[in-house]
């Protein structure tokens, strides 16, 4: 093997390592949606126990794990900032670990079977919030790290792998929730089914948190942290000893310039990775995704068949996410937006006309497919690509603190909201979404940079001089 390939080597295994957290990012936020009915009869979340508040309880109660994930991508940038890129993951997989096995059993806050029900609802959303937490820091620091990691050329498919592993992890909750419900009674799966679902998380977060012991920090936290002999090593197997002096002088001139003052380089560069953030979530992507199962069975399809239906989605969501990463470094970033809005918005406007002339069928289908392949092969990826490198190294931990914590804020009253909205008019719901889908296509036109094979450290060059 030689050096190059041995570098490659290198830096796809770190890759993998890292985007393990991505993967439990998809698990965690996906295995809701094999027990969204079956949380509702085992905690009695019903208009006979809450009344006209039953939606709100129950869309809450799906959506719990989403405040947790705000207070986790909130505190991320301290984390990555206080304790390292790595570390933070580490934290991040016992969160993980804790809450696939307190959400499968939340009897065990309590350690009693007695527990009445309304007890065991807080016990359970808050280990789903504990979870969410591990979520919040995984969104922010996996794509952070990973593009730390990654040589600039090859840098937006690195971080779109991260992406790939949210929905590879999307799709094997759904073959697990499939599996474990598969010829089971209806009463089985709302006692004990919806237990497994979380509970088979935990295999994967003591994998993830084992895994990342052997992973090195990133070159550049280390070098703001003065240790440049060991970001130089790092820098070297990757990049090659020749380049990687280059990319440590690079490094060391952008830590200078000012101190981590998130606003040092103004407004502009803020908000915009906010909106690319709040985009990503109000055009409803998440409502398709933790509602799939039962937006399938409103249309009418069986129980088994709905979760079948979830599952084909979750592999035509595979099949456009690797169109992003094997275009990304080659097409740009912005063009792949804007196209992935538009066949966005084509699908849910379509979806809603057909809700709205009462045609079920294949047809609807069709264009919830279209509808996830346009956010997969754009949207999904990409926005995380650009939150990871548009920000200068020295704001970078606070400012994708604060795009990511705006994205599940995004996401938690989008989810939460979904019931209620249905419930007023589900043609409405979708328009909405279209509505959004266009705004989101004239934003990347108007406002967001293209950052096809820049260095991080360009980026602080880039806003420098816009400011």
């Amino acid at each position: 093997m030689n050096t190059q390939q041995g570098s490659k080597f290198y830096i796809f295994g770190i890759t993998l390592v890292a985007t393990l957290g991505g993967l439990l990012f998809g698990y965690d936020t996906a295995v809701i949606s094999g027990a969204v009915d079956p949380l509702k009869m085992f905690f009695h979340l019903d208009a006979a126990t809450y009344g006209d508040l039953a939606n709100f309880y129950h869309g809450a109660t799906v959506s719990s794990a989403l405040i947790g994930c705000i207070l986790g991508s909130a505190v991320s940038g301290i984390f990555a900032s206080g304790f390292g890129r790595k570390k933070s993951l580490l934290i991040a997989s016992v969160l993980f670990f804790i809450s696939a096995v307190g959400s499968g059993f939340p009897e065990m806050i309590f350690f009693s079977s007695k527990t009445d029900i309304s007890t065991l609802l807080v016990s359970f959303n808050v280990y789903r919030i504990i979870g969410g937490v591990g979520v919040g820091l995984a969104s922010a620091i996996c794509p952070m790290y990973i593009a730390e990691m990654a040589p600039a050329d090859i840098r937006g498919k690195l971080v779109s792998w991260n992406q790939f592993a949210i929905i590879f992890g999307m799709l094997v909750v759904y073959f697990v929730n499939f599996f474990i419900i598969k010829g089971k009674s209806i009463d089985w799966i709302n006692i004990t089914g919806w237990r497994y679902m979380f509970f088979s998380e935990s295999f994967v977060a003591a994998l993830f948190g084992v895994l990342l012991f052997f992973v090195p920090e990133t070159p550049r936290y280390l070098a703001l942290s003065r240790k440049d002999d060991k970001a130089l090593h790092i820098l070297s197997k990757i990049n090659g000893a020749e380049k990687a002096s280059v990319i440590l002088k690079e490094i060391k001139e952008t830590a200078h310039e000012k101190v981590e003052k998130v606003l040092s380089y103004g407004w502009k560069v803020l908000i915009i990775g906010i909106l690319l953030s709040v985009f990503q979530q109000v055009v409803g992507i998440n409502v398709v995704l933790y509602y799939a199962p039962t937006i399938f069975k409103g249309l009418g399809f069986g129980n088994d068949a709905a979760m079948w239906q979830t599952v084909i989605m979750g592999v035509v969501n595979i099949i456009f996410t690797m169109v992003a990463i094997f275009t990304v470094d080659k097409f740009g970033r912005k063009p792949l937006l804007m196209i992935g809005s538009i066949g966005m918005a084509i699908g849910m406007f379509a979806i809603g006309t057909l809700a709205y002339a009462n045609i079920i069928g294949v047809s609807t289908l069709v264009f919830i497919i279209i509808y996830t392949a346009s956010f997969m092969m754009s949207w999904g990826p990409i926005c995380w690509v650009l939150i990871s490198e548009i920000f200068p190294n020295t704001i970078r931990g606070k400012a994708v603190a604060i795009a990511v914590a705006a994205q599940w804020i995004s996401n938690f009253v989008v989810s939460s909201t979904f019931p209620s909205l249905a419930a007023f008019s589900i043609p409405f719901t979708y328009f909405l979404y279209g509505v959004m889908s266009v705004l989101s296509a004239l934003f990347v036109w108007r406002m967001v940079p293209e950052t096809k094979g820049k260095t991080l450290e360009d980026m602080s060059k880039l806003w420098k001089i816009n400011n």
